[in-house]
């Protein structure tokens, strides 16, 4: 069993700063591609950044300069640090991760969220 555990949501003022965390756990035996999505209300679920395992990165272009996503590979862990925050990046962001466990092939799991508040 595999499981994603997104934290470091919260209310921040425009301008402001966070960092988000995904931490992976269970019987993984090597994880692929990671990336965090995020689904506003009444919006559709949209990526905002992935990383493969050697570290290469893509962004949103509505999120490039201001956000950096990152992997310590060691720790199973994935963060997304989110500077100049705007209010349109209220949302409740997702972490995803391409995993492959000690008894099955690659498979998509996805955390269960974190909101993420921009408002004065």
């Amino acid at each position: 069993q595999v499981q994603l555990v997104e934290s470091g949501g919260g209310l921040v003022q425009p301008g402001g700063s966070l960092r988000l965390s995904c931490a992976a756990s269970g019987s993984i035996f090597r994880i692929n591609d990671m990336g965090w999505y995020r689904q506003a209300p009444g919006k559709e679920r949209e990526l905002v950044a992935t990383i493969t395992e050697d570290h290469s990165t893509h962004y949103a272009d509505s999120v490039k300069g201001r956000f950096t996503i990152s992997r310590d590979n060691a720790k199973n862990t994935m963060y997304l640090q989110m500077n100049s925050l705007k209010p349109e990046d209220t949302a409740v962001y997702y972490c995803k991760a391409y995993i492959a466990t000690m008894l099955t092939i690659f498979y998509n799991f996805w955390g269960q969220g974190t909101q993420v508040t921009v408002s004065s």
